[in-house]
């Protein structure tokens, strides 16, 4: 699966606020009133958003590097490079979360040189969690977010053990 990163754009942006998860994954749904919100948050350079497109030059998912991936009510004073990661919907549950998670690990650290890297998911999403263990993060905590009371993890993985 060969896969490309660019800076995601207004149109990326257009079609991942029309992605629809079933449940439990509805979760990640754009509310449709914040939607003028969401597509300025996407496109916003500061936030650091990428679009991960297939050799065809299709968007297939985005992820986001830094502020983005934590969450409200964790702790995330340990120096890492915060990941945040989805998937159009149609290829979700395809077997391919390994492939794609490891393609922008990989693409984050060429990018950001880090050392230490972290993501921070939603406690229900065992599948999520399964992917990113598989490529030896572990989990360090377990928190509950500011604002909503979702059940969040947080799991780390040096650079260089990353499987």
């Amino acid at each position: 699966m060969g896969l490309s990163f660019c800076q995601l754009e207004k149109e990326h942006a257009l079609a991942i606020i029309t992605w629809h998860y079933s449940s439990p994954y509805d979760y990640y749904n754009v509310d449709a009133h914040t939607i003028q919100e969401v597509l300025h948050y996407l496109i916003d350079a500061k936030n650091d958003f990428w679009a991960i497109l297939n050799l065809q030059g299709e968007l297939e998912g985005y992820c986001s590097f830094g502020s983005d991936g934590q969450g409200p009510g964790g702790d995330y004073s340990t120096e890492a490079l915060d990941i945040g990661m989805g998937i159009r919907p149609d290829l979700v549950g395809q077997g391919r979360g390994q492939q794609y998670a490891k393609a922008v690990v990989g693409h984050g650290t060429n990018q950001y040189r880090a050392q230490q890297l972290r993501v921070t998911i939603a406690e229900f999403n065992k599948r999520a969690q399964r992917i990113w263990a598989r490529l030896g993060f572990k989990q360090v905590e377990k928190f509950t977010k500011i604002g909503n009371g979702e059940e969040f993890v947080v799991l780390t993985c040096a650079v260089q053990t990353v499987g």
